[in-house]
C-alpha cells in the first residue's frame, strides 16, 4: 500500500491548486481518504475527507473554495483548492483511514468530519505556500 501526494507549490493569493493523492495496493471504494494540513508551530488540522462511499466532507474553513473528488480508474483523490489564502500555507498530506467512514477531527477552530484519528498509510506531504 502507497499513498503519493503532490501538486503543492507557490501561489498568490486568490490562486488555485490541485493536489492529488495517487493510491497503490488497494481500493478506494474500500476507505476513506483524507487530507491534513499542518502549518509550522501548529496542530494538524484536518481539511476534507472523501468517504469509501463517495461523500465528501470539508473544515469549515475551507467549505466553498477546496472540492475533494476521486477518479476510481486512477485511484487517485484529488484536492481542488481553490481562492486560497496566506492562512492556507502548511504541508498537506493525504491518509487512508483504517475504514470507509470519515471521523470528526480538529479543524482548526472546532472538530468537524474532515479526517480521522485512525489512518494507517500516510503520504509523503507537499507544500503549499500561499504568499504574494
Amino acid at each position: 500500500v502507497q499513498l503519493q501526494a503532490s501538486g503543492g507549490g507557490l501561489v498568490q493569493p486568490g490562486g488555485s491548486l490541485r493536489l492529488s493523492c495517487a493510491a497503490s495496493g488497494f481500493t478506494l471504494d474500500d476507505y476513506a481518504i483524507a487530507w491534513f494540513r499542518q502549518a509550522p508551530g501548529k496542530e494538524r488540522e484536518g481539511v476534507s475527507c472523501i468517504s469509501g462511499s463517495g461523500d465528501t466532507f470539508y473544515a469549515d474553513s475551507v467549505k466553498g473554495r477546496f472540492t475533494i473528488s476521486r477518479n476510481n480508474a486512477k485511484n487517485t483523490v484529488y484536492l481542488q483548492m481553490n481562492s486560497l489564502k496566506p492562512e492556507d500555507t502548511g504541508v498537506y498530506n493525504c491518509a487512508r483511514s483504517v475504514g470507509p467512514l470519515c471521523h470528526l477531527y480538529y479543524s482548526g477552530s472546532s472538530y468537524q468530519r474532515s479526517g480521522s484519528y485512525d489512518n494507517d498509510y500516510w503520504g509523503q506531504g507537499t507544500q503549499v505556500t500561499v504568499s504574494s
